[in-house]
């Protein structure tokens, strides 16, 4: 099998199984990928599209063809030298429902189940009404009315002699202990029967008394089973189930008192936000975090995953949400060792999703190989926009929305709404555990709870970071930096009587190593504070920034994406150079993207709205004019309110198919669906007009009306015509953005990740419209008939031009490996008129040389040009000064050699005369 070259991501689920993707081996080889990169294969809940919501970690998901279909694949992609990379999903796993074996478990024993330490729950809390109790939020009513209106109702499993309550999907166990009222005998049973019954329920009680009563039950329970198959039995059973009914009153009154007794306590979903006793994916009550850094709980979730390793399958791992656990460090160093040890033969690489914030890297002593590479779309990003732009696009956004001009302030307005709402619980639980840690020294035992809660809220809004990595020597100074950012921020909005306060949370939280603290109590409640603390304020920013203040900040919609520093407008070449740099000296083998499963939108729409920087003014008269047209499709003034229509204008600008022509009304109504399945969700995780959790249905209506309007009706004719030719304008520029970001990912240092179906244009939306199925058949004929570069130009819409430079660059990069894996890079210089528009770097291992050059920000000189090459004479006298004399004189290009001038010199407008970007071998 050939090193890590190259990655495809692939998203599997019911629709596209891993017998799927076995014909497709074939194809991904020619394109020179090297690794199949696989979203979570494990067993997950029924009809998941995405894997994350694993229900069974001991298993290869049924769903898609189970472990028989993942060795087919596996035997396939060996035939082409090829390799498996997996998703892994270690911090959650899908809760309620009737699915997850060990979280039913859990409910029907509470802490009494081998389970009860497997999710990080909360036993103590201080609420009385949930001390040692789970509260399971999943009613869509109040607990009072669901029992009243008969949504949730005792029912019997026959087959598994068991009893649960019943609400919808949702299935509650009820504990066997419990039994014995259920299973009184009725005045019509025989006296035998009656005497089996009684014998069976004393069974059940007698439980009470037994350590070992969980292993007890499972037989106590098949002898139901058994004893229901008779008739009438069975029906007395069910007397008894409907005796339970809460629809009246007695039945009421007997459910709720059996309800009580169980290790949970049922709540309607809204209550989650505020009294939630255990850890959730950010405020997800369908998915409970695990306490993966407990030996047991490691072994029983990666168990699988070890088998397959050690069977030689798996040939590499992506972590999922690595700042959710406990201890990211200490698993990541265990799992490194356990990896090593089943696989000695070769290096398996190992990386995780790992958002990173302005100025910080990855730690080096994990033991991983990098991370997922959301920091390099960022890159990419910063790379491709204007900085002349932002204070104009700045100016038009808040003149128009009355909203902010600064990124930072939209966060910081998120954080305090999300504190305050869907992570209010969580919120709560570090504050309780900092009262405790204060409680627990006389010096500190005055300060109050809400001194506390003010405090510590101020100091995560202005956290610039996912999470610290507290050990028990406390913060180290990479921490310690980013702690004291958030200190000075809070000390700018709190009261000066709270900041002692502040300084002593500050202590607590890695100032003061809990290692100093006596063994016992002190240190417990220290450590305590500070897993839940870092388990907070991940969640706390995720929520916060990407779904939510990434959909109410307008200035340039190209800036908002997952892992981006959206307060930073653009960046110079330098920075771009420096990354480099830094990241072959650090993880040269970090992996690259620009798209992924979770993005906010196509990385085309991106390279395409990057072009609005570069024309801020010609696009506010756009704007000016478009919401004056715009008037005549409002049915209401208020809605859309300007900041979502402006919004919405660049979703257009940036998704608009190409080719789309604005009479075409069934290509319309298909993109109309799309973009509105995108805007619903747009609004309700902006939560400024409707939210998931009130939705505003009068609101979303008429902005959905306006865009049906705009896209599908008559009198939307003249401004939908303008949008399209607004797009013609910044198209071409966005084509090279387009080719520009997917060459650098494969030449720059580090693996290059192609995102499924993003070897054509990607101008989707966020999910679920970025998983929409691939048309792999097209792209396989694509690739097999390759035309000449200027017929690809010719052609460029059709996106075969991006796939034949992703297959040319590959096919470079797998003939001289070596070169791109761990070559140094070098800056090169530029000079001439359009020096500030040419990025130029060489990569050299051995004597063997790379030159890459990249237009960027040239939309000024594509204007007379409908292809996304910018004309030969418009580079006049730029050129690149190379860092060898090339043999001959002559280098060879990715579609054609072109002569060198000066020895050293290269012109631009030679270089890049035939195809918008270009690569030279010299060995």
């Amino acid at each position: 099998m050939s090193s890590l070259r190259a990655t495809v991501r692939l998203q599997f689920h019911h629709g596209f199984t891993l017998d799927d993707a076995v014909p497709l081996v074939p194809y991904f080889a020619r394109l020179g990928i090297s690794h199949l990169y696989a979203s979570p294969l494990l067993k997950a809940r029924s009809g998941s599209m995405h894997g994350y919501d694993v229900v069974d970690p001991g298993q290869v998901n049924p769903q898609l063809g189970g472990e028989a279909a993942l060795r087919r694949l596996v035997k396939t992609l060996r035939a082409h030298d090829m390799g498996l990379i997996l998703d892994v999903v270690s911090n959650h796993m899908a809760v309620g429902g009737a699915d997850n074996p060990w979280w039913q478990d859990l409910l029907e024993w509470g802490r009494l189940s081998p389970y009860g330490e497997f999710f990080d729950i909360q036993w103590h809390s201080p609420d009385p009404l949930l001390e040692g109790q789970l509260l399971l939020p999943f009613l869509g009513s109040d607990y009072g009315s669901a029992l009243q209106d008969g949504s949730l109702a005792l029912r019997f499993d026959s087959a598994q002699g068991r009893f649960y309550a019943e609400h919808y999907e949702h299935h509650f166990p009820i504990c066997p202990m419990d039994y014995a009222t259920l299973l009184m005998p009725d005045e019509r049973l025989s006296v035998e029967h009656s005497g089996a019954l009684k014998t069976l329920a004393e069974g059940f009680t007698h439980l009470r008394h037994q350590t070992a009563a969980h292993s007890l039950a499972g037989p106590l329970q098949q002898a139901l089973a058994q004893l229901a198959r008779e008739p009438a039995l069975a029906s007395c059973i069910e007397h008894n189930l409907a005796l339970h009914d809460a629809r009246q009153p007695e039945g009421f009154t007997r459910l709720h008192h059996l309800l009580e007794r169980q290790s949970y306590r049922l709540a309607s979903w809204r209550t989650a936000a505020d009294d939630i006793n255990w850890r959730r994916f950010f405020d997800v009550n369908e998915l409970g975090g695990l306490r993966v850094e407990r030996p047991a709980v490691f072994e029983a979730t990666h168990g699988k995953l070890f088998e397959l390793l050690a069977d030689g399958l798996v040939d590499g791992l992506r972590i999922d949400h690595i700042d959710g656990l406990a201890d990211p460090r200490g698993y990541c160093r265990k799992l490194r060792r356990r990896v090593d040890a089943l696989v000695p033969s070769r290096h398996i690489p190992i990386y995780v999703e790992k958002i990173l914030g302005p100025g910080e890297t990855l730690r080096r002593d994990w033991g991983v190989d990098g991370t997922t590479g959301y920091e390099f779309m960022n890159q990419l990003s910063l790379l491709q926009h204007d900085p002349h732009g932002a204070l104009a696009l700045g100016e038009l956004w808040q003149r128009h929305s009355e909203r902010p001009q600064a990124f930072i302030e939209e966060a910081h307005l998120a954080r305090q709404q999300i504190l305050n709402g869907s992570l209010a619980g969580d919120f709560e639980s570090v504050a309780q555990a900092l009262l405790q840690v204060a409680r627990d020294d006389v010096m500190t035992r005055d300060l109050t709870l809400g001194a506390i809660r003010r405090a510590l809220q101020e100091l995560i809004v202005h956290f610039p970071v996912y999470r610290t990595y507290i050990s028990p020597r406390g913060r180290s100074a990479e921490d310690q930096v980013f702690f004291q950012q958030a200190m000075d921020g809070a000390r700018q909005t709190l009261g000066e009587a709270d900041w002692p306060v502040l300084d002593n949370i500050a202590l607590w939280l890695g100032g003061q190593p809990w290692r100093e603290r006596p063994v016992g109590r002190q240190r417990k409640l220290l450590k305590h504070a500070c897993v839940r603390f870092q388990q907070l304020t991940s969640p706390a920013a995720a929520k916060a920034v990407e779904d939510t203040a990434l959909y109410r900040s307008g200035v340039l919609l190209s800036r908002n994406d997952v892992g981006f520093d959206t307060e930073q407008f653009s960046a110079p070449f330098s920075d771009f150079h420096a990354a480099c740099i830094q990241r072959l000296a650090a993880f040269p083998n970090n992996l690259l993207t620009s798209a992924t499963h979770d993005h906010k939108r196509g990385e085309d729409s991106r390279a395409r709205l990057a072009v609005l920087s570069e024309r801020s003014a010609w696009y506010a008269q756009q704007v000016d004019t478009w919401r004056t047209e715009a008037a005549v499709l409002r049915e209401d003034a208020q809605a859309p309110a300007a900041g979502d229509e402006l919004i919405l204008y660049q979703a257009l600008l940036g998704s608009w198919p190409l080719g789309l022509r604005c009479d075409d009304l069934p290509a319309l109504t298909d993109y109309c669906e799309r973009l509105w399945q995108w805007q619903q969700k747009a609004l309700r995780e902006a939560k400024l007009h409707s939210s998931w959790s009130a939705a505003n249905d009068a609101y979303e209506q008429s902005a959905r009306h306006f865009t049906e309007r705009l896209l599908l009706a008559p009198e939307g004719l003249a401004l939908r015509t303008r949008i399209a030719d607004a797009v013609a304008v910044i198209a071409s520029g966005g084509g090279l953005n387009g080719l520009a970001q997917t060459f650098l990912r494969m030449t720059v240092p580090g693996v290059p990740d192609l995102y499924q179906g993003n070897e054509f244009w990607d101008f989707s939306l966020v999910d679920p419209d970025n998983r929409r199925p691939v048309d792999f058949q097209a792209r396989m004929q694509a690739l097999e008939h390759q035309p000449d570069p200027a017929r690809l130009l010719d052609t460029w819409q059709d996106g075969h031009i991006k796939q034949a430079l992703i297959a040319r660059t590959l096919a470079v990069r797998a003939e001289h490996a070596e070169l791109f894996r761990a070559g140094r890079y070098l800056p090169l210089p530029v000079s001439g008129s359009q020096a500030p528009r040419v990025l130029a770097f060489a990569r050299e291992h051995q004597g063997q040389w790379a030159i890459v050059l990249v237009p960027v920000r040239v939309a000024a000189l594509l204007e007379s040009s409908a292809t996304p090459l910018v004309p030969a004479p418009q580079w006049g006298d730029t050129r690149v000064t190379l860092p060898f004399t090339p043999r001959g004189g002559k280098l060879k290009g990715l579609f054609s050699t072109v002569q060198v001038t000066h020895h050293t010199e290269l012109l631009i407008s030679a270089a890049l005369g035939d195809f918008p970007v270009n690569l030279f071998i010299q060995t």
